[in-house]
């Protein structure tokens, strides 16, 4: 079934533990979306001092794909800033955050995948 909606952000307070609010238009609705193969893929705005606070993957894996913008990215406890173009891998097992803290908003897509297919 194909379909063409129109998708609102929601406004998520100290995202896994980071600082602020996080602007996220979920592409997707979640798993049933993705039929068992992830459950994440979203289109995210970080304002000045905002963020995803660093945390671990488990059974799945996590791109980021920055769009405009730049960002401090925390990858198994190494920072690195990033810039649109730049994209992330974070597999299961291994950590991340983002921070933005420039004045320009940081947008960029995140896509969560499942490491095996789960049944739907």
């Amino acid at each position: 079934m194909s379909y063409i909606r129109k998708v609102e952000p929601e406004y998520v307070e100290a995202m896994a533990g980071g600082p602020g609010k996080v602007y996220k238009r979920s592409i997707i609705r979640g798993p049933e979306d993705l039929h068992g193969s992830g459950r994440l893929f979203a289109h995210m705005l970080l304002e000045k001092d905002c963020g995803v606070g660093e945390h671990t993957h488990d059974g799945d894996y996590e791109l980021y794909y920055i769009l405009s913008g730049e960002a401090e990215y925390t990858d198994n406890g190494k920072t690195v800033t990033l810039h649109p173009g730049d994209i992330t891998y974070t597999g299961s097992g291994e950590s991340h955050g983002i921070v933005n803290r420039k004045d320009t908003p940081c947008e960029f897509i995140a896509i969560i995948l499942y490491n095996e297919q789960k049944a739907h």
